[in-house]
């Protein structure tokens, strides 16, 4: 491990996406920050509407990031937002039809975003959800048979999704 340059925020429950420019993109709260692998800087970019933790991200194939979901200090939220590499801001896109956080995302071969499980709403949940670029809207798809969150899945090369583990979970579903 080698130190780096110094983020400008210090910051806690946050994500990181890597750019097709090979730079890392953090954000948490509103602030967004850019890290450049070949200097070792972080520079500062756009802010996004909401403040987000225990969100997830995915990096689309027109190369923006979709930051999905949040907490804030009193609830689950579903709101979403795309971040433009390109023009370095943010703007928000269609709501989740469940609010939720811990949970995880994939951009699957067809372009569409899986999200599946977190917590909303006090609970765990079993529902996912996929999320269509061109129309910028979100439809509610298979349940799970287990309720799951902060869990890990993987595409396979079939196409499926392989979802596994979770908090107080002991099993595994295709979907």
């Amino acid at each position: 491990w080698t130190t780096t340059g110094r983020m400008y925020y210090v910051r806690e429950w946050h994500i990181a996406s890597v750019l097709t420019s090979g730079k890392d993109f953090c954000d948490r709260l509103t602030s967004t920050e850019l890290y450049d692998p070949s200097t070792r800087m972080w520079t500062t970019t756009g802010h996004m509407k909401y403040g987000r933790q225990w969100h997830a991200e995915s990096i689309l194939r027109n190369g923006k990031v979709l930051a999905i979901g949040r907490m804030d200090d009193k609830s689950h939220l579903k709101s979403t937002e795309l971040y433009d590499p390109s023009r370095g801001t943010w703007t928000t896109t269609g709501d989740l039809n469940i609010p939720r956080n811990g949970h995880t995302v994939f951009l699957l071969t067809n372009g569409k975003v899986l999200v599946t499980g977190g917590i909303g709403k006090g609970r765990r949940l079993n529902s996912n959800e996929l999320y269509d670029l061109s129309s910028g809207t979100w439809i509610t798809t298979g349940s799970m048979n287990y309720p799951r969150d902060y869990h890990t899945a993987s595409v396979l090369k079939n196409g499926k999704v392989l979802v596994s583990g979770g908090e107080c979970v002991w099993s595994f579903k295709y979907y």
